[in-house]
Parts: structure tokens; sequence; C-alpha cells
């Protein structure tokens, strides 16, 4: 079977609106008081979605804030597909990046490359609060 260009013109719409469906609407701007997002307990430890969509130029974006009571971990060292920027508010977190280990403290920072090996430990003594910046697919 051959389309003629009249046929892949009337075609067109017809496949542009079936690729839009399978992405996500762009991020719309937003101001939301700290106070007003939802916190998700996990023992003694929390988070707070405060967004997760994709950006106006096609990248997957998601940002939290995690809690970890002193000596725990949100999970096992771990990689994935998507780079992720932590940004420590308060506690003393061991960020562990392909088996290389630093301690950050508040107004520390730490990014992680696409597939690193990577996981955090609240070494400290008080909650440890960090907000992380996930950037591209969740997934492969």
């Amino acid at each position: 079977m051959s389309l003629s260009r009249r046929n892949i013109c009337a075609l067109l719409p017809v496949l542009l609106g079936t690729a839009a469906l399978g992405s996500d609407k762009p991020i719309e701007s937003f101001v939301a008081p700290f106070d007003t997002l939802p916190v998700h307990p996990n023992g003694a430890n929390s988070s707070r979605p405060i967004l997760d969509g994709m950006t106006h130029a096609g990248a997957h974006l998601e940002v939290h804030e995690s809690v970890l009571a002193p000596g725990s971990s949100p999970h096992p060292p771990h990689h994935h597909v998507h780079e992720e920027l932590f940004l420590i508010s308060t506690g003393t977190l061991a960020i562990t990046i392909n088996g290389k280990t630093q301690t950050a403290g508040p107004g520390s920072a730490a990014f992680i490359h696409s597939g690193e090996q990577h996981g955090i430990v609240n070494t400290g003594s008080v909650p440890a609060q960090y907000f992380v910046v996930a950037i591209g697919e969740e997934k492969a």
C-alpha cells in the first residue's frame, strides 16, 4: 500500500494526536506554600512530593523533599536512568556515588549522573532534610 501526499497530510493530525496522548502535559507555573504540600510518612522518615511532570522543553522533572531519621536510609544503593541533584537543608548525610562516600551537611549539594550507583544515609544525630531534583526518564 502506498500513501499519497494527500493521504499523509490527512493522517498527520491523527498521528500527532496519538503521540500527544502518550506524553505528559507540561507542568504549569505555580506557587505552593510548603506546609500545604502532602506529607507521605514512612516509619520515622517522610517524603513530600512537590512536582512531577514534563517541562516545556520535553524533559521529565520530579522534585520532592525527604526527611531521614538518624541512622536511616530511604532505600538500598541503586542506579537509574534519570539524573538527580540533592540539596541538603538540615542534618548530615553520607552520600556514596560509585563506591566513594562523602559527607554533606546543610547547604551542600550532590549531583548523580544517569546510571551511577548511589545511596545515602543520615549519619547525624538529628533528622536530615534534603530536596531531590530528578531530571530525565524514569525508566529506559
